[in-house]
């Protein structure tokens, strides 16, 4: 075991995804600390006029595009992926090739170009879902193996890919961990709540589902930066964090739905108090999800591994993370969804009036 007592300076730093939801927050918060930022995404940066912020726009599927990011870079936070929650044998060769050319070819590009050129540090963006598989997991730890049990790509190229980062750890000089963020919210989520309201304005909430019991926890994206900067701070020879993976979240297990009440009920919507069971949606929605690829019906509304989190207890330990990282959440979720309701009731409205005039 490491001495986590032993940290580093990130240096440089690369944030790739920087214009995306985790990125972008993380290039303002590394910023905010002082360091100097490249942010590399295909999408335009929503901020380039810091002056310690240098943005690059490409595709990570590049080789060359790729070097030039990571030239001169001490640490990279790899955040950028494809987020397709449906899979399974019924999915189309191009659906899944767009899937792995981004989360696992352009993750080895990465991580060998980062050697090539001597970056130090690689945190890598996985998921809780690398060891969910369809089991109710509550409080569960690192120690879990890997799922094999592939119904989603967004799961299946992060299992591969971060085997990947974590079986280079140490080559070339690059010490490389993984961390696993649960369901991220915050300000700036164009993800979580806009499915929820998705389903909301569509009408499409007309019962619950699974058990009001069972649990699942998230991450708030300042937690979730500050844990990875804490990981990146631990990958020093002899510390912690090299060769490791980490599950950050908030460290407090809830229902979904009432997770989610608060929002809905601001927002001047009420959830139904009818329950089914999660089983029998979950079979309808794979069973949704193969006639979608295979005769071209409109997407499920909603993917089986989202009917999984609502019907099984997934729920994981950040005490490693607590011990190797000293990693405690620095907002409570209550905290955090009163400075997020403002945000949410906008997003809604924005969404319920672009659906009136549709």
């Amino acid at each position: 075991m490491g001495d986590s007592a032993l940290t580093t300076e990130l240096g440089r730093v690369l944030v790739t995804g920087g214009s995306g939801f985790v990125g972008a927050n993380l290039v303002t918060e590394l910023l905010d600390r002082g360091y100097q930022v490249r942010s590399f995404d295909r999408a335009p940066s929503p901020v380039t006029d810091h002056p310690r912020l240098e943005v690059l726009q490409g595709d990570i599927c590049d080789v060359d595009t790729v070097a030039a990011a990571v030239t001169g870079i001490d640490t990279v936070f790899h955040t950028a992926a494809i987020i397709d929650l449906m899979g399974g044998a019924s999915v189309t060769e191009e659906y899944r090739q767009r899937s792995f050319a981004v989360n696992v070819h352009g993750t080895e590009n990465l991580v060998h170009t980062a050697q090539a050129a001597g970056v130090k540090r690689f945190v890598y963006t996985a998921s809780n879902s690398v060891v969910m598989g369809g089991k109710k997991l509550a409080g569960a730890d690192e120690t879990l193996p890997y799922t094999d049990r592939f119904n989603d790509l967004y799961t299946e190229t992060k299992v591969i890919a971060e085997k990947f980062v974590l079986s280079q750890n140490g080559v070339g000089g690059l010490l490389t961990c993984s961390i696993r963020p649960s369901g991220i919210w915050g300000r700036g989520d164009q993800t979580m709540f806009r499915k929820v309201f998705e389903s909301v304005l569509a009408g499409h909430v007309k019962v619950l589902v699974g058990s009001k019991n069972v649990k699942l926890d998230n991450s708030y994206v300042h937690n979730l930066t500050h844990g990875f900067i804490l990981a990146a701070e631990h990958l020093v020879p002899g510390g912690t964090a090299p060769g490791q993976a980490y599950f950050i979240n908030d460290g407090e297990p809830i229902n979904m739905f009432e997770f989610s009440r608060p929002v809905v009920e601001a927002c001047g919507r009420r959830y139904p108090k009818i329950r089914v069971p999660g089983r029998l949606v979950w079979a309808a929605m794979t069973a949704w999800q193969w006639l979608h690829f295979r005769f071209g019906l409109p997407k499920p509304m909603i993917e089986p591994l989202g009917v999984e989190r609502l019907y099984l207890d997934n729920h994981f330990s950040i005490a490693k993370a607590e011990r190797d990282l000293g990693y405690r959440p620095l907002f409570s979720t209550q905290q955090a969804m009163a400075d997020c309701l403002p945000y949410y009731v906008d997003l809604f409205n924005q969404m319920r009036a672009a659906a009136a005039t549709a």
